[in-house]
């Protein structure tokens, strides 16, 4: 008989930021396929995702939060733990990108993708800590890296800084809460077709160059980076701890 249970989420609550299009939509998807329920967070409707989640026969709570208002992400995590009930899982997947030369690159858009991108990160990677740790549960953190992790890329000064930060940050948090039963991981996403991906695919001489990078000869779709996070947030994955798995298409391979 075949035994598939640990790579269920049945009877898991997981909490995903940015939630309203792209990879987010597409890990909570993916979640739901296996079994989960998902606290979908984002600062633009969800509606759509919602529709996508009902069609995959699970349920959807959205909340409606700017994570670039990182004085307000912990309060609202705190909201949910305490209204919708404990959170099983948390997929840090809220991200924006800005582009510019580096020579060019203004403090603003700096500071708005670092807050984003990892200050949000860390704050509810540590209020999901202090709830799981406080009452003795078992959890899982995946972070959304990227594939410029480990690579520099051109006009993305800020981005490239703070998915690099994304990696250290799940690295330090798995020495601290391994043995204490939190999981923390990452997956490093090569090129999905996304809404921050739109200008690279608008540029026919860009798309051209990656895609003739890319080993698998084509773009990633959300459901692809869904289907990893679904792992790292199963019981397959239980003695992984600080792991960054790439879902590239074999772009850093190449």
């Amino acid at each position: 008989m075949n035994d598939f249970s640990a790579f269920s989420l049945a009877g898991k609550r997981i909490m995903v930021t940015g939630a309203n299009t792209g990879i987010g939509q597409g890990v909570c998807v993916s979640v739901v396929r296996a079994g989960g329920a998902v606290v979908g967070v984002g600062r633009s409707s969800m509606d759509e995702t919602a529709a996508f989640v009902a069609e995959a026969g699970g349920t959807f709570h959205a909340v409606h939060c700017d994570l670039g208002d990182t004085a307000g992400v912990q309060g609202m995590f705190e909201n949910v733990w305490r209204e919708a009930g404990p959170i099983d899982g948390l997929v840090n997947n809220a991200g924006i990108i800005r582009r510019a030369d580096a020579v060019d690159f203004s403090v603003a858009d700096w500071d708005e993708v670092m807050d984003v991108n990892l200050k949000t990160t860390f704050l509810l990677c540590q209020a999901f800590g202090r709830h799981v740790l406080g009452e003795s549960r078992k959890g899982s953190i995946v972070n959304i890296a990227s594939v410029l992790s480990f690579q520099g890329g051109i006009r993305v000064t800020s981005y490239t800084a703070s998915k690099h930060g994304a990696v250290g940050l799940t690295k330090l948090l798995a020495c601290e809460w391994a043995a204490k039963g939190i999981n923390v991981n990452a997956i490093a996403p090569g090129y999905v077709v996304t809404n921050n991906t739109e200008a690279l695919r608008n540029d026919p001489d860009r798309t051209a160059a990656i895609l003739a990078r890319i080993p698998a000869g084509r773009w990633a779709e959300p459901g692809d980076i869904g289907d990893a996070a679904v792992f790292l947030l199963a019981p397959a994955s239980k003695y992984m701890h600080g792991a960054v798995i790439p879902v590239d298409g074999g772009w850093l391979a190449r």
